[in-house]
């Protein structure tokens, strides 16, 4: 564990420096967004490794595998990260959010069989979507920069900040035996890609500029979170002639464009969140 901890320190130490080098070369009309040239190259690259390596493995893991089979690994992979869901709820002062949190992994762990069945959403309670950079935002961190990570994808300074305490709670790397961590980290990364699939084009028709919509649509997603629902999604760098209008469609691939930049980004199922309200919540 010492080890994975050691290169998701030594990985952000590398992005920060890279974006710093970078900083004086970049230019950008956009102030959440000084960093836009090394940000457009690192939106690229994470593109061709999506492209190239895990849109391919998404595809045979859909092609090979029945669809409540899929539907079993990801309530599995739901069920691990629930835990440090209920801890940032209660940090955030939400302590009836954090033990509704509890009760779905203790549900969902005995009755639910580890996790493969979602008998706690059948029973009333909500899938929650908590992480610690969300919790820095509620006590009133301020949210920073807007970065691309390599692998890691879109992120504000804070979220980034805050992005080695999330992946050391959540469910691969808290498990210490190098090969079960692995498979679960590789079968989370496909599985949650395999869901976003389909998505993409949908994307390609919303806009014109599609690192600018990525970016826009993730500052106002983190920001929505962040008050619990209580602001406006708007794409503040389109207008009318420029971009479709929003909606479920349109927010559905800008949401599957940001997860599937995170290869191995928090919270997979964002964009099932946003199209069904009622079982995934804030």
């Amino acid at each position: 564990m010492q080890n994975v901890f050691r290169s998701s320190r030594v990985g952000m130490a590398v992005a920060a420096l890279a974006a710093a080098l970078l900083a004086g070369c970049a230019t950008t009309g956009n102030p959440d967004d000084p960093l836009e040239g090394y940000n457009r190259a690192m939106f690229s690259f994470n593109d061709q490794v999506d492209k190239i390596v895990v849109k391919p493995a998404a595809q045979v893991y859909e092609a090979v595998l029945p669809s409540p089979v899929r539907t079993g690994v990801g309530n599995v992979l739901g069920n691990l990260g629930d835990p440090w869901i209920a801890l940032n709820n209660m940090l955030q002062g939400k302590f009836a959010e954090g033990m509704s949190d509890l009760m779905r992994f203790a549900l969902n762990s005995t009755w639910g069989l580890l996790g493969l069945l979602d008998i706690a959403s059948e029973a009333g309670l909500p899938k929650h979507d908590e992480d610690l950079g969300q919790t820095l935002g509620r006590w009133g961190v301020g949210e920073g920069a807007y970065i691309v990570l390599p692998f890691f994808g879109p992120r504000t300074v804070r979220d980034a900040v805050a992005l080695p305490a999330d992946f050391m709670a959540n469910e691969p790397f808290s498990i210490d035996h190098v090969a079960t961590r692995n498979t679960v980290l590789g079968t989370r990364i496909v599985h949650g890609r395999s869901v976003l699939l389909g998505a993409d084009r949908t994307l390609e028709d919303a806009a014109l500029d599609r690192y600018a919509f990525v970016r826009d649509f993730y500052l106002e997603q983190r920001r929505y979170k962040v008050s619990d629902g209580q602001r406006e999604r708007v794409y503040e760098d389109f207008d009318e002639q420029s971009a479709a209008p929003l909606g479920d469609e349109v927010d559905t691939a800008a949401a599957a464009a940001v997860e599937r930049l995170e290869l191995v980004g928090i919270g997979d199922l964002d964009f099932v969140r946003m199209t069904a309200p009622s079982t995934y919540e804030n």
